[in-house]
């Protein structure tokens, strides 16, 4: 049986604009557009897309879950597509691709192209447009501002001064602006170089403004 769009929704809390449901449509669409054009597995790929973040992502919750949500993702997943009768063989491949989907856990890298596919559409939506929009989103969440100035300390090592303000400027420096260079696939490589330039010129717009440089 196929897990549908509308039984993924139902498993995801309401409210969250960063992690939640729009955020799983999204790279539900765009997993699907990777994997057509790359040859992938489409029912793994859809699957895998719409349970992705399904335990432990939402920013509210406990931060220890956060950091492991790709694994308490994949277990879950597994039990979704059990109930609905899959065979196990798929119902690995899916889990392989929630659990390898982190960007910042690297214990099990993406190694198939389903699981490609699906890290590649997870990480294009921290770019572009959308990608300003969600750090934005996730500032305002933990009680940052959406501009600060970075400290000499932030800009060599990365590190924040006491006191520091990890604004959404501070992110896409820390993190964002480096995301493209991950990509894994050719489909999404080409999509991430628009997407990176339209972020890179908002926030450098961002912070001439603030400096009120234009």
């Amino acid at each position: 049986m196929e897990l549908s769009v509308e039984l993924a929704r139902a498993l995801y809390p309401s409210g969250d604009p960063v992690h939640g449901f729009d955020h799983v449509l999204r790279v539900y669409f765009l997993a699907q557009h990777i994997g057509k054009e790359e040859g992938a597995d489409l029912d793994i790929v859809r699957a895998a897309a719409l349970l992705h973040d399904a335990k432990g992502a939402d920013p509210r919750g406990e931060a220890n879950e956060r950091e492991v949500h790709h694994l308490l993702s994949a277990e879950f997943a597994g039990d979704i597509l059990l109930g609905l009768g899959w065979q196990a063989e798929k119902i690995a491949a899916v889990q392989h691709c929630i659990r390898s989907h982190r960007y910042r856990a690297q214990d099990e890298p993406p190694m198939t192209i389903e699981a490609k596919c699906l890290f590649d559409a997870d990480k294009l939506d921290v770019l572009g447009a959308i990608g300003a929009a969600r750090t934005t989103a996730y500032s305002a969440q933990a009680d940052q501002p959406f501009y600060s100035e970075p400290s000499r300390r932030f800009l060599e090592t990365g590190e924040h001064e006491p006191g520091e303000a990890h604004s959404a400027y501070h992110e896409y420096l820390f993190k964002l602006r480096f995301v493209h260079k991950r990509l894994l696939t050719d489909t999404g490589k080409a999509i991430a170089s628009q997407r990176d330039a339209f972020l890179r010129q908002y926030f450098e717009q961002l912070q001439a403004e603030c400096r009120g440089e234009r």
